[in-house]
């Protein structure tokens, strides 16, 4: 991703200077343990300490020769350290390193987007609240349905989101893991103390059984968290572009000033930050399906996967903390238009209270076929015609039989349909 899109939180993250800082914080750890062990002299674990360092720019210059990523960074270290670096990477291969430092990066990383995703609840139930008496229409099939709240609306996302939380946790910790166990997973060069401890110091539970990598299981149960969170965003923005249609305009994200809309038509206001939040979220779910892949490695380890993650867990995670970040100022700068909502709510003359009237003729005794195809009569009448739904069934005898025209006063008032919205708002608080 472009650096600009991307918060420096998280371009820390994904820094060469902060991977190879987490491989140097694995390798001296591995050190202090063999000099416990009595295989590195004190001295030497000393000189470790104080003289290992680094320099990205020398490590691409070896890398460019060897061709291989950690040689370099060993390399890099032994030119500071001198003689005692024979005993740094002592027994350990280079996914030793590589794949516990790559969890250590998953977790700050996602640390953040849970930080995020917290905020977004946040302002989602904040909102959810102030807009809890905020009668609009509900559609099913992009059809009017029947009133709810735009409260409810919000409520309803703070849950998803909620949810979402909860996989990214799971998926925290289930990336979690580290792994020194050496080439095939056997510890047949270094002592399994060394994984334990190693493991603990860096807050890691050290895996159970590994090849010469951590399984991608992991990897792939994580991004699949990120992929779920990215189709909520997905679903969350595409609502509000739907709203914010000139024909609706029920809701429009922010348009700051300055901010222009069109090249050509100067009057443009459009939804470019929810557009931004649908397109980006294809890719997040397409990394999802490439992390499904990397899963079956041939034997106790290929190198397939290593290429693709270079991509999909950085990118993953830096699309969906730039989403997050965009989607929580959206909901908090997001303008609400009580007045369209109303005047969409009544554009079908009251078409919507075509259940409650079922349901009263049903009351009054007729079967629900008969009831169902006299409401439905008027209903069709109404839609082809424009007219008054309630002034149509006061003038149809039939109706007329069965239901006075109090009865469908109280039949077609707004208030029916919101008068569970504080129940539903103290049970989800419970």
């Amino acid at each position: 991703m472009i650096d600009r899109y991307t918060s420096r939180q998280m371009r820390e993250v994904w820094s060469d200077e902060n991977k190879y800082r987490k491989w140097l914080d694995i390798e001296i750890a591995a050190c202090e343990v063999h000099t416990k062990l009595g295989l590195i002299p004190k001295d030497a674990l000393g000189e470790i300490k104080a003289k290992a360092a680094f320099d990205t720019k020398r490590i691409d210059e070896i890398e460019e020769e060897v061709q291989h990523d950690v040689i370099a960074f060993l390399t890099s270290v032994a030119e500071n350290v001198g003689p005692s670096s024979k005993y740094i990477h002592y027994g350990m291969t280079s996914s030793d390193v590589v794949d516990t430092g790559l969890s250590l990066l998953m977790r700050d990383a996602i640390d953040l987007l849970i930080g995020q995703t917290e905020e977004l609840i946040k302002g989602l139930r904040s909102r959810a609240q102030e807009f809890k008496d905020t009668v609009m229409i509900g559609r099913t099939h992009g059809i009017h349905a029947e009133p709810i709240t735009f409260g409810l609306k919000l409520l309803l996302w703070s849950f998803e989101m909620e949810r979402n939380l909860k996989r990214l946790q799971r998926a925290r910790d289930v990336i979690s893991y580290g792994k020194i166990s050496g080439a095939v997973g056997t510890y047949a060069n270094i002592e399994i103390e060394v994984e334990r401890s190693v493991c603990e110091e860096l807050g890691l539970k050290p895996a159970k059984v590994s090849s010469q990598v951590l399984q991608r299981d992991r990897h792939a149960e994580y991004i699949s968290a990120l992929a779920i969170t990215a189709s909520s965003l997905d679903k969350f923005a595409s609502e509000i572009r739907h709203l914010q249609r000139t024909e609706v305009r029920e809701v429009e994200e922010p348009f700051t000033s300055g901010q222009k809309g069109s090249s050509a038509m100067p009057h443009k206001r459009n939804p470019v930050i929810c557009e931004r939040i649908c397109g980006l979220s294809r890719i997040v779910r397409s990394n999802a399906q490439a992390a499904y892949e990397n899963v079956a490695l041939w034997h106790e380890r290929d190198i397939s996967h290593s290429s693709v993650e270079r991509v999909i867990v950085p990118d993953s995670t830096i699309l969906l903390d730039y989403m997050l970040r965009k989607f929580v100022y959206v909901m908090k700068n997001l303008l609400v238009y009580p007045e369209n909502m109303s005047r969409n709510l009544n554009a079908t003359g009251g078409l919507f209270n075509s259940q409650r009237v079922l349901l009263a003729l049903i009351t009054k005794g007729m079967t629900r076929e008969e009831a169902y195809k006299l409401v439905q009569k008027n209903a069709m009448t109404g839609w082809e015609e424009g007219v008054s739904f309630k002034e149509l069934l006061l003038k149809d005898k039939e109706v007329s039989e069965h239901l006075s025209p109090e009865e469908l006063d109280e039949l077609f008032d707004i208030n029916y349909y919101i008068r569970r919205i504080d129940e539903i708002l103290k049970r989800t608080s419970d």
